[in-house]
């Protein structure tokens, strides 16, 4: 199933063309890094078995390139088609 989310990360006001690279390489291309009202944010459309493990996923791969996530927004705990 396929899962619709953003992640914010932590202490990132921009996001840069080298952590975009960064984070495509970790294994977040199934994710769109953008920057908005002074955060800068990764939208998943992951695909899992149940939302917690897509959430989970896209996060370890976010601490993989040395980013923290302060929190997930969750627009609905469905999957999306």
């Amino acid at each position: 199933m396929n899962y619709h989310f953003t992640v914010v990360l932590a202490n990132c006001e921009v996001m840069t063309p080298e952590t975009t690279e960064a984070l495509y390489v970790a294994g977040c291309d199934d994710g769109t890094p953008w920057s908005g009202n002074g955060e800068a944010l990764v939208t998943f459309d992951r695909n899992a078995e149940v939302l917690e493990a897509a959430i989970r996923s896209a996060v370890a791969d976010v601490h993989g390139v040395g980013c923290a996530v302060t929190h997930t927004i969750v627009e609905s705990p469905e999957p999306v088609a």
